[in-house]
């Protein structure tokens, strides 16, 4: 499990946040064109406004599972957070929460997957397209799908190092991010 795990990461690391990063850089730039066309030139293309947005959304899709590995998504913690001050049982009872909350979430996950992939398929089949009619709409949806199933896995590797931990057993840990030092 281990060595899947550092897989995964890399995978992440290697290939998800460049192309994640890519695609936000490339929508930036055309929309930044597109403001230079439109102002200074009096002219526009007509799917650009379709082409930034699901550009841009298919970047964030693509980012979700980074989010999810780093913890860098919006949660509520309230409970969990409110009894780890109580005493050590309640840090066992906010982990078991933790864990409870985190299978919820990732058979959710599993099962917006699972249906929508119809979805994805109905828009090859229909050839559905974005408001500009320039772009298909089932390479976006494809993303998305992507996106939410890639972030089901790192969910399932959270999982188990959540029960792991209430065994007392460390697993899949991250590796520390480099400070970076000013003198």
């Amino acid at each position: 499990m281990e060595k899947a795990y550092v897989v995964w990461r890399a995978f992440q690391d290697r290939v998800i946040s460049p192309v994640a990063a890519l695609l936000l850089l490339g929508c930036t730039l055309l929309a930044l064109v597109e403001i230079f066309r439109r102002y200074v030139m009096g002219t526009s293309f007509e799917w650009q406004a379709d082409a930034v947005t699901f550009f841009l959304l298919s970047g964030v899709y693509l980012y979700f599972v980074v989010c999810q590995r780093h913890n860098d998504h919006l949660t509520v913690t309230v409970v969990p957070e409110l009894l780890e001050f109580v005493g050590p049982r309640s840090k066992k009872i906010a982990e078991v929460i933790r864990l409870v909350a985190l299978i919820i979430a990732c058979a959710f996950l599993i099962a917006v997957v699972y249906w929508s992939i119809p979805e994805v398929e109905d828009s090859i089949r229909y050839e559905a397209r974005t408001e500009s009619l320039a772009f298909p709409m089932w390479p976006f949806l494809l993303v998305l799908v992507i996106g939410f199933a890639m972030m089901a896995i790192q969910m399932l590797f959270q999982i188990y190092r959540g029960v792991q931990k209430l065994r007392g057993i460390t697993v899949l840990e991250e590796p520390e991010e480099e400070k970076v030092v000013i003198d």
